[in-house]
């Protein structure tokens, strides 16, 4: 929570294949205009992004911190070659940095050093968040699948964990070692020509019978729609939660992160946040299914604003 008890806003890790000069005004404004308390920078989904942005990154961290936001680094959620095993073994040892983990490889290097545990660790219940808390985890990034119920278990049985919510953005779901919009292309992972940077939100894909389906993002299966925290804030704080993390779009970030802002100081309710979210132009229909137990692609909570 931030002082006063105000919901924390978060700016994810940058999940998609964005253009350097792009990726330096982004951090820019983010760092300039964005209520956010916390940003999370690096490469989570592919190695061989990593080299095109790690100067970019780099200055962005400095503008950020420099404008009084907590930086956290993000590792691999797939590290699949000797390299990026070894990148993300590097920066989860770095004392220097608060880091988020994206794999167990990552919270075994880092171990009892303090930690974010990342929404791709799959922890799906108590047991195992404690167990993450115990090799040094603070804060833990619930993963997608989860219900509120189950978010709410781990609260109580991790009283002293933070834990935050995948609040808005097309929901990572899986990664692979091999690369789909590669071999869409006719290309192989190795000599992929970085196709992925043709979707700057994901391409996206539909059924034999033509309905919207799913995204994907390179090595990463995404969601078609797009997720939108329509809870209460008092009960998201009910049951534990004390951040809501924002995921990098082509949209007006700033602008979804002014709209967050209202809606965890009460301003709007979540009916409203939906319509002015969806105004904005975000890359799929708004969902929310899994929030409350039910099918992921469905907007659940979320109804005629008031």
């Amino acid at each position: 929570m931030e002082p006063g008890g105000s919901m924390e806003l978060a700016i994810g890790p940058l999940l998609f294949n964005w253009a350097a000069d792009r990726v330096e005004t982004f951090y820019a404004r983010i760092a300039d205009e964005a209520p956010v308390g916390r940003v999370y920078l690096g490469e989570v989904v592919c190695g061989k992004r990593q080299p095109l942005l790690q100067d970019v990154l780099a200055r962005a961290a400095e503008r950020l911190e420099a404008a009084g936001k907590t930086v956290v680094w993000s590792t691999f959620a797939l590290p699949s070659s000797p390299r990026e095993r070894r990148l993300a073994a590097e920066l989860a040892a770095d004392p220097d940095h608060l880091i988020e983990a994206g794999d167990m490889a990552a919270v075994w290097s880092r171990a009892p050093a303090p930690f974010v545990a990342g929404p791709l660790l799959n922890v799906y219940n108590a047991p195992a968040a404690a167990e993450l808390v115990r090799r040094g985890c603070v804060r833990l990034c619930a993963n997608v699948e989860l219900p509120l119920t189950s978010i709410t278990e781990i609260a109580r049985a991790c009283p002293g964990l933070e834990l935050e919510l995948f609040a808005f953005g097309r929901l990572p779901l899986a990664l692979s070692s091999r690369c789909i919009q590669a071999r869409m292309e006719g290309l192989h992972r190795d000599a992929c020509r970085y196709v992925c940077d043709r979707h700057p939100d994901g391409m996206d894909v539909a059924t034999i019978d033509g309905q919207d389906f799913l995204a994907v993002n390179g090595l990463q299966t995404m969601s078609h729609g797009c997720q939108l925290v329509d809870v209460p804030v008092e009960d998201l704080k009910a049951a534990g939660v004390s951040a809501l993390r924002l995921s990098p779009h082509s949209l007006d970030m700033v602008a979804v992160c002014r709209l967050f802002r209202d809606f965890v100081a009460e301003r709007i309710t979540p009916q409203a946040l939906a319509l002015q979210v969806e105004a904005l132009g975000p890359p799929g229909p708004l969902v929310s299914g899994y929030l409350h137990g039910a099918a992921g692609a469905r907007m659940a909570g979320a109804g005629p604003a008031s």
